[in-house]
């Protein structure tokens, strides 16, 4: 990290609470809560700009200690004053690398609340499974990082698992850690669901869409709409398949299919399902566009439908490999209990370094 003047900050501190000074401006509005969307968008906002000037004030007082011990040392050597300045660092290490990751976290949406969407690959009831075993993981790694989540629309599996799911994942930065799990996911196990017992390969893919606010501009035209109403068939409380409130909306032109059925009520459900389709329409548009300028650059994508990303291993050994970064673990009951970070935290930095590396 690029050491600064002590005391000088590592943030835009003056520019940080000038913005909330303008921001604060809109909460003595009286009408500010009659618009729900827009004042928690506000509200989270300022939240948010609170939370950069408490960790600039803390990584001075990290830096100005561990400067403090460098001096000392520089002053007198002794091995006793060694020992305790690195303590102190390995006290301090795992906030270090979490403001790291934060400073790596610098695309355009990456701080924005992410659509994840599983799908099984071929493979019937072991793939379903395999789609489940991945919600799960994900909405465990969500509540490990105080992340909220929302399930939109589920499909179950004919026997087990299930064929889709797409969640919302609200909370700082869910894109940018979640886009790092863009890809196919491959479990190889000995499967419940074989009579014979044998192992057996099944893969998943994970997709990931950044919620885009009102304020993007992207228009779509009614006329390329096709709206179709259905009773849900997924996870709900009592009443919930009473009723056509599902939504499904096909966009014509892109093919793009969304749906939702976690409403009760139709209108509900076809506002988060436009919601959905203006995120990934926004995606699509945004990836024409990176597609385009890597074609001039001659550079080929990372990630891309059929590529592998990551293996489970559940026999004849424990194992959870990424094949982009080569990070390994043979914790496989942590990673499906949600530890993800190590792997998404090693892909920001490879990524980085790859970008660094091309410039």
């Amino acid at each position: 990290m690029k050491k600064q003047a002590k005391s000088g900050g590592y943030f835009d501190a003056a520019g940080i609470r000038l913005k909330i000074t303008e921001l604060e401006k809109n909460l003595s509005q009286p009408d500010f809560w009659n618009d729900q969307q827009r004042a928690q968008k506000i509200t989270r906002e300022i939240n948010s700009l609170r939370n950069l000037l408490d960790q600039d004030k803390h990584l001075i007082e990290i830096i100005d200690e561990l400067d403090t011990y460098r001096d000392l040392l520089e002053e007198e050597f002794s091995e006793e004053l060694l020992k305790e300045a690195e303590q102190a660092l390995s006290r301090h290490q795992d906030y270090l690398d979490e403001i790291e990751v934060q400073f790596l976290l610098n695309g355009r949406h990456d701080k924005d609340d992410a659509i994840l969407s599983i799908h099984p690959g071929a493979g019937g009831t072991e793939s379903q499974d395999w789609a489940e075993m991945l919600l799960r993981m994900y909405t465990r790694w969500a509540e490990n990082n105080g992340f909220k989540t929302e399930i939109i629309d589920y499909l179950p599996g004919d026997e087990a698992g299930l064929k889709s799911v797409t969640l919302e994942v609200i909370g700082d930065f869910a894109y940018g850690f979640l886009k790092c799990e863009i890809g196919i996911h491959r479990l190889v196990r000995l499967s419940p669901f074989n009579a014979q017992g044998k192992r057996q390969t099944s893969f998943a893919s994970v997709f990931v869409y950044p919620i885009i606010e009102d304020d993007i501009d992207i228009e779509i035209d009614p006329d390329d709409l096709r709206v179709d109403t259905y009773r849900s068939s997924g996870k709900g409380g009592q009443g919930v398949n009473t009723t056509d409130s599902a939504v499904r909306i096909t966009h014509l032109p892109s093919g793009i299919v969304v749906q939702c059925q976690n409403e009760r009520s139709q209108i509900m459900n076809r506002a988060t399902a436009l919601k959905i389709l203006k995120s990934r329409l926004y995606q699509m548009y945004e990836e024409e566009r990176e597609r385009e300028k890597q074609k001039m650059e001659s550079q080929k994508t990372d990630i891309g439908w059929g590529n592998q990303i990551r293996s489970y291993v559940f026999h004849p050994y424990q194992m959870v490999k990424d094949h982009r970064t080569n990070q390994e673990t043979g914790n496989i009951a942590a990673v499906m209990n949600g530890s993800l970070n190590e792997f998404i935290f090693s892909f920001l930095r490879f990524r980085a370094a790859g970008k660094n590396n091309a410039e």
